[in-house]
């Protein structure tokens, strides 16, 4: 037996404990599950702001500005622009077929008004403002990927043009030294990932059962959440059969990294096991991924990009706005913008429309509406992210292999 699918066989009886004990309605085993969860969640964060760090900075400070760093990041804008627009085109289509029904004003006034009116008061340009830090710390104590982004670029590059010296080897040999230290600890959180499975999944089962899915406003779901599973299994598929490389081992390749996303639904929080997976599993070089990867989690959102698109449409529908060609074509292009200045945390998408639509005085009640089911439809989200995220590092690699050395 070997081992890819031992860790298979783990994965999947944790999945099934965890459904069975999340089932049951224990007291003091959902406290439990609910713990280790906790414990995980927090694991996955305080790696993952270390990891995109080092990962930006080490790869930057060693390739600089060469060629070959430029090659590999036009290759990556260059898929994550595709894979997104496809995403969001793909979800105005479904949108027209499925036709979301406007909701009676009833419906949705006074849902959750206090928590969307408090939701939507932060301007949309907050995000980037505060993304341009103020001292050295912040990015890190906030955890704000694009603000550690722009620092380890910064630091990075600034590395890769210092004069050959004593004192450049000093730093290089800090920061991989660091960095060896920090895969070595996630090393450690992927051998015991299962036990979190378990947890996370007995959470979900739980929140199922407590009616999050029943709550469901019908075909504004079926379109969100097919717009997003045909992204995952034929789009991205077909980009990957384009490059060369074969989905169906990708996706086997990928489902640990999978399964954290639907659980922690954050892209960046999963960071550290989808560069596992994709070093590991998929065998791409970690000059590729230890550059591309931290960058996506916050640029390449494909299933952020389906969901501000299908979910502007609905509002600005139940706010009376004529969807013709233009205005549809208009929210395409609005919806890859945001989605790829997006946060790659937990509601990230949710937040970024609410702004959207409160900016544009549209009712943004309706949102309320969809807060109870947006759990079970940010973790289809992540998914996407993430998988698409490897593919591009996985394409991005093919393209460029000659470069590895």
């Amino acid at each position: 037996m070997t081992k890819q699918l031992k860790q298979v066989i783990f994965w999947v009886g944790a999945l099934v404990i965890g459904a069975v004990l999340g089932s049951l309605h224990v007291g003091v085993i959902d406290s439990v599950c609910d713990f280790v969860a906790t414990v995980f969640t927090r694991l996955f964060k305080f790696t993952a702001v270390p990891a995109i760090a080092v990962s930006v900075l080490s790869t930057l400070a060693m390739l600089g500005g060469n060629k070959e760093t430029g090659k590999i990041f036009k290759r990556t804008i260059m898929y994550t622009l595709l894979t997104t627009i496809a995403a969001s085109t793909i979800a105005a289509i479904l949108f027209f077929i499925i036709k979301p029904e406007v909701l009676s004003v009833a419906a949705y006034e006074g849902v959750a008004a206090d928590k969307i009116e408090s939701m939507s008061s932060s301007s949309f340009l907050s995000y980037f403002i505060t993304a341009i830090p103020d001292n050295i710390l912040y990015p890190f104590v906030s955890g704000n990927v694009l603000s550690i982004l722009i620092v380890s670029f910064a630091f990075g590059f600034a590395i890769s043009k210092m004069e050959e010296s004593e004192k450049k080897t000093a730093i290089m040999n800090i920061v991989l030294g660091f960095q060896e230290l920090v895969f070595k600890i996630i090393g450690w959180i992927i051998t015991i990932l299962p036990i979190g499975i378990i947890a996370f999944t007995a959470q979900l089962v739980k929140e199922m059962s407590g009616g999050i899915v029943a709550d469901s406003i019908g075909r504004y779901t079926a379109v969100v959440l097919s717009g997003n599973l045909i992204q995952f299994f034929i789009v991205l598929s077909i980009f990957l059969l384009i490059r060369g490389i074969n989905p169906v081992k990708h996706f086997k390749n990928m489902i640990p990294a999978i399964l954290t996303a639907l659980f922690t639904k954050s892209s960046a929080a999963t960071l550290p096991v989808t560069m596992d997976c994709v070093e590991n599993r998929v065998g791409c070089h970690k000059k590729f991924s230890r550059f591309i990867l931290p960058m996506c989690t916050t640029i390449n959102m494909n299933g952020c990009a389906a969901f501000i698109l299908v979910t502007s449409l609905f509002v600005m529908k139940n706010g009376g706005v004529e969807l013709n060609l233009i205005t549809v074509v208009t929210w395409i292009l609005i919806s890859v913008i945001s989605a790829v200045g997006n946060a790659g945390v937990p509601m990230g998408c949710f937040f970024l429309t609410l702004s959207l639509m409160a900016g544009k005085g549209m009712p943004i009640g309706v949102m309320g509406v969809i807060l109870p089911i947006y759990a079970v439809i940010d973790m289809i989200e992540t998914a996407v992210n993430i998988y698409s995220d490897s593919c591009v590092c996985a394409m991005t690699n093919k393209d460029l292999k000659e470069l590895e050395n």
